[in-house]
This record gives structure tokens, sequence and C-alpha cells, in this order.
């Protein structure tokens, strides 16, 4: 889950494996795998580094990595 301001200020949270297509023009507009649409005030670089790390923490980014150390 990651955390994101919409255009109002308002925060909320966001499974970020619902998310299909991030795209900036100009404001963050973010399509989910429902076909929903959200505009964010967060740049779209900061929403794909808040995705990354979600994945990260957990386990879904970094063990190819590790995979590929064991050769």
């Amino acid at each position: 889950m990651i955390r994101l301001t919409r255009l109002n200020g308002e925060r909320f949270t966001l499974n970020a494996f619902m998310i299909e297509q991030i795209q900036s023009h100009p404001d963050t507009t973010i399509t989910l795998t429902s076909g929903k649409k959200l505009v964010v005030k967060d740049s779209e670089a900061t929403v794909m580094e808040l995705v990354t790390s979600f994945y990260r923490r957990v386990g879904l980014v970094g063990w190819q990595q590790q995979v590929g150390d064991e050769d």
C-alpha cells in the first residue's frame, strides 16, 4: 500500500498492485486495473519510487539479483 495525495490535499492509501499505468499530463493520472482513474498531486517519479519501495518491502523487487548471484 502507498500513501498519495489527491489534488484537493486529501491523503489516501492505494493498493499498489492495482496500478496498471501512471501518466503525467501535466497532473499525475493513475489508471487502475479496474479502469478507474485517479489524479494525484504526487509526481509520476514519486509514485514510481513509492511503488518500487512497496514491491521491495513485500519481496517482489531484488530477488532476481539474489538468484543470479548464486551461479
